[in-house]
Order: C-alpha cells, then sequence, then structure tokens
C-alpha cells in the first residue's frame, strides 16, 4: 500500500474540538502533497470484499459488509475534507470496525491496515506514530489469538500492518520536514519583500526629496530674475526640465535598484545645489578613495539626504563638505553652520541610518555649532544583514 498523503493534519490529542467544517474538494485533490492519491488509494478496500465473493456469503452479511465498508468510507475522506479531523475519530473507528467484523471477515484486517498507514500522518511526532502502531498491532494480535486465527491470518492483521506504518513513519517525517521548509521559505519570500518595499520607500524619499528641493530653489531664483535677468531666468528653468527628466530616471533607477551615479557626481551635483542655494561651499575629496559599489551607493544617497536637509532646515550660510581614508575606514563628514536641532530623526535621516549600518558602517551626527554628520565605512565588501531583492 502506497503512503496515504501528506497534509499537516491538526489532530493530535492535544487540539481542542472536532470541527465538521469540510475543506473545499478543489483544495483537497490540488493539494501539492497527496494530489488525486485519496481517490485511489481507497480501492485497496476491494480486499475487504474478497471473502464474501469467494464464499457467496448471505444477503444479510453482505448488508452487514456493505455498511462496514460505506462508515470507513466516512472515516477514511473526512481525513482528507474535514479541516480538522481527530485520531481519536478516524482511526479509533477504522480499529473498531477492523474488531468488529475480523470474527466474520478476515478482510476485516484491510481496517486494521489503513489504520496503520494514516496514523503516521496524524500524530506530531515519530513516538507517537510508534506508540500507535504498536496499540494497533498489539489489538490485531490478541483478537487473532482470542479466534484462534491462523499464522496467516494474524500476520495479515497485526504484523503486515506494522509494516506499513514503519514505512509511512519515514514518509510522514520527510512531509513535516518540507512542509517547515515550505513555510521558512514563504517567511524568507516575505521578508524580502518587505526589505525591498522598505528600500524603495528610502531610496524614493532620498531621491525625490533632494530633486523637488533642487527644483524649487531653480524656480524660486527663476522667479525673481525673470524681469532684470531673462537669459538668466531661462537657463535655469531649462535646468529645472533638465533635473525633471532626471528626476524621472532617478525614480525608476531606484525602483529597479541601481541608484548611484557615483560618488564624485553626487559630490559635484551637492555643490552645485548648495552655491544654488546661496550657501559658500568648501569640498575636500580624497581623489585615491576607492570604494565598492555598495559603499559607494550608500554614501552618495547619504550626501544627497545631507544636502538636501541643510537646503531646507538648516539656514546655514556655508557648507563643508570632506571624504578621507582613515585605517582602513572611508569617513564622510558634512558640516554646516546653520540652526542645529536636536530633534529626533526624521525618514530620511532614519533612512540613511539603516543604509549605512547594513553594511557595518557608523552615522553619528552632532549638532554642536551647527550640524555635523559623520559616516564611517569599512573600505572593504560587507554583506548587508538584510537587503532587498533586486527587481
Amino acid at each position: 500500500m502506497p503512503f496515504m498523503g501528506s497534509r499537516e493534519f491538526n489532530t493530535d490529542s492535544e487540539s481542542r474540538g472536532w470541527s465538521l467544517k469540510l475543506r473545499p474538494i478543489r483544495s483537497v485533490f490540488h493539494d501539492r502533497d497527496h494530489g488525486w492519491g485519496p481517490l485511489l488509494w481507497w480501492l485497496y478496500l476491494g480486499f475487504f470484499f474478497v471473502q464474501p465473493v469467494v464464499e457467496h456469503v448471505s444477503r444479510t452479511k453482505w448488508l452487514f459488509n456493505i455498511l462496514g465498508a460505506a462508515i470507513f468510507l466516512l472515516l477514511y475522506f473526512g481525513i482528507f475534507l474535514l479541516e480538522r479531523p481527530r485520531l481519536f475519530v478516524h482511526v479509533g473507528g477504522m480499529v473498531l470496525l477492523g474488531v468488529l467484523f475480523l470474527p466474520y471477515n478476515p478482510g476485516g484486517c484491510t481496517f486494521f491496515i489503513f489504520a496503520a498507514a494514516m496514523i503516521p500522518f496524524m500524530v506530531a511526532t515519530q513516538a507517537r506514530a510508534v506508540a500507535g502502531l504498536v496499540m494497533i498491532g498489539a489489538i490485531a494480535a490478541i483478537e487473532g489469538l482470542l479466534l484462534r486465527a491462523g499464522a496467516w491470518e494474524l500476520f495479515w492483521a497485526a504484523v503486515f500492518p506494522m509494516f506499513i506504518g514503519a514505512g509511512n513513519i519515514f514518509f510522514a517525517e520527510r512531509n513535516r520536514m518540507n512542509c517547515e521548509l515550505r513555510k521558512a521559505n514563504e517567511e524568507i519570500e516575505n521578508l524580502a519583500k518587505v526589505a525591498e518595499r522598505e528600500r524603495i520607500a528610502r531610496d524614493l524619499h532620498d531621491v525625490l526629496g533632494h530633486t523637488l528641493s533642487v527644483i524649487t530653489l531653480k524656480s524660486e531664483l527663476a522667479g525673481k530674475l525673470i524681469e532684470r535677468d531673462p537669459e538668466r531666468a531661462g537657463k535655469e528653468i531649462r535646468e529645472v526640465e533638465q533635473i525633471s527628466r532626471q528626476a524621472l530616471t532617478d525614480v525608476r533607477d531606484a525602483i529597479r535598484g541601481y541608484r548611484s551615479k557615483g560618488l564624485v557626481a553626487e559630490l559635484a551635483q551637492a555643490k552645485t545645489t548648495l552655491e544654488t542655494a546661496g550657501l559658500a561651499v568648501q569640498c575636500d575629496a580624497a581623489t585615491t578613495v576607492k570604494l565598492p559599489a555598495m559603499q559607494e551607493s550608500v554614501l552618495s544617497l547619504a550626501v544627497r539626504e545631507a544636502v538636501t536637509n541643510v537646503v531646507r532646515h538648516s539656514q546655514a550660510r556655508s557648507c563643508r563638505m570632506r571624504l578621507e581614508q582613515q585605517n582602513g575606514s572611508c569617513r564622510l563628514e558634512i558640516h554646516d553652520d546653520g540652526c542645529g536641532s536636536s530633534n529626533g530623526e526624521g525618514n530620511g535621516l532614519r533612512g540613511m541610518r539603516e543604509r549605512v549600518e547594513m553594511i557595518g558602517g557608523t552615522l553619528n551626527r552632532s549638532t554642536e555649532a551647527g550640524t555635523t554628520l559623520t559616516i564611517t565605512l569599512p573600505l572593504k565588501e560587507v554583506a548587508p544583514e538584510v537587503e532587498g531583492r533586486q527587481n
């Protein structure tokens, strides 16, 4: 007899209540583990009718056997159709049918075989399965001895079910492991989706926040220049158009996961943005610092977010950016002389800190004499603790 199925039953003795709620038949027969198997395995019940056919039993005995088979089919299909089948009801009912029919029909051993085949899939541990098999075998053996059954009848009623059940213990354990593996994979997939959504949210915040700040600055400047210097105002408006187009590209790149144009280009863009806002800018960037792609991307986004905060909130008159290598680490410092705030971290700074810490770096923020943002990253590839799946 093949193993009898592998969906995860909530049927051990610790389950609460016995639900008569049925599962959709489509879901039963499309189960990834047993599929259409339940429609085939019950055909082994045919052995139960061998003796009535061969010995031409009376109509009364035929009706008795048919009634027993009908009760068995209810118990059998109930295991697959009920949402919460119970071990005592279904397997216990099969054992009871075997006890009742074995004195009149040697084919009653079929019920013991089905009970032994099902029990490993309806308990939570191998120890419980072994205990259940021993109990079934003992019940069948005791009844066979009381009935003074022959050796072959004892074998089919008490020993053969043990072989079937022992083999199914292996399949049941394998199926439980597969079920746990599927759950773990589903959890990993959900975590990856969450991480990717968070990454996209952080990147869109940084990209759009920075770009909209630049567009606002240039639009305000063009508005002031439109009467006294129309040519300069036209230039600013054309740059606004270019920046808007670039913003669209940046959003698409952020969704795909390709976020950075490079740290050098980002620092140059940051200097231009700060100067457009009327700040005096000092940029000291060591050209000898070679960064892995992930570190460069993180620093580029940090520069973008920091400059956006300076322009929006600091009311500063000057800003200094410094990039240098120190003791096997890369250090980025951005300082402005504005009105530093000790308020809690906003979404932008929080996202920046998450990125930095994800690759083994540190981020410090000081609000004395303005605001100083210091980021230190190791100059080696560090696998991120949580990495979103790239589309």
